[in-house]
């Protein structure tokens, strides 16, 4: 018997037998047959070795990549931020990298440099607001990206590879702005993360659930502590169970 009054949170994505090419047949698909609903509020990895698909299905649910076959279904309205391993930088100030943004979304001038600013100093880059976006170091790109997509409000948060070529104090403070900007919206509920990462001990950290990719095929798709239950894994998923023993931590 149903429990009255349960509030079952609103679907972000849901894909039906997803199949995206990347080249003509008779090259494999990059996705096959993916089928997989992510809920508001979830935090959710995918993992799996390169060529996997990850990349491919985070800018597929992103719409950034047509399918082949299948269905996508996202709801109307929803405000998406995707931030990529190395993101782009324009040739100009790290201040107006920001505000351009806002402003090509219909703010006005200044009130997008007030907004700037304030992503600026969430992220710690207050003092090199003037300097030019593309002399800045790996890790100040990655915090200034974040910057960028948290002045924009976003519901859903994509990330790929976020931390991937960094240094490890860079790691550690990207994945710090990653974890505060996405447990809240406003004030009120946890945004939605959904985000590729060789890291496993950052998928412990940020994700609540795992999703293991292999030949564009979601191979496991389990809580992150049934995920790393290695006995639980090893029964459920050998293949992915090979590739955590496999990874180096």
């Amino acid at each position: 018997m149903p429990v009255t009054g349960a509030v079952v949170p609103a679907a972000c994505f849901d894909l039906r037998g997803v199949q995206v090419r990347l080249g003509p047949a008779p090259r494999p698909p990059a996705l096959d047959g993916v089928s997989l609903r992510i809920v508001e509020g979830e935090r959710v990895a995918f993992i799996g070795a390169n060529g996997s698909g990850k990349s491919t299905l985070l800018r597929t649910i992103h719409g950034l990549l047509p399918l082949t076959a299948g269905l996508c279904q996202r709801p109307a309205g929803q405000r998406m931020a995707m931030l990529f391993q190395r993101p782009h930088m324009l040739r100009v100030s790290a201040l107006h990298n920001v505000a351009l943004g806002l402003w090509l979304k219909g703010m006005r001038w200044q009130e997008s440099k007030a907004l700037s600013h304030e992503a600026l100093a969430r992220v710690g880059l207050s003092d090199i607001a003037p300097r030019n976006g593309r002399a800045l170091s790996g890790g100040q790109q990655q915090r200034l990206a974040l910057a960028r997509a948290w002045a924009l409000k976003p519901d859903v948060w994509l990330l790929d590879e976020p931390t991937a070529s960094l240094d490890p104090h860079a790691k550690r403070e990207v994945e710090e702005l990653i974890a505060e900007f996405t447990a809240t919206r406003d004030g009120v509920g946890a945004n939605t993360l959904v985000f590729a990462s060789h890291n496993l001990g950052q998928v412990k950290r940020l994700a609540s659930r795992v999703i293991y990719l292999e030949q564009g095929r979601v191979l496991a798709d389990l809580p992150v502590n049934d995920f790393f239950n290695p006995d639980l894994l090893q029964a459920l998923c050998p293949h992915a169970h090979l590739f955590v023993q496999g990874e180096s931590w």
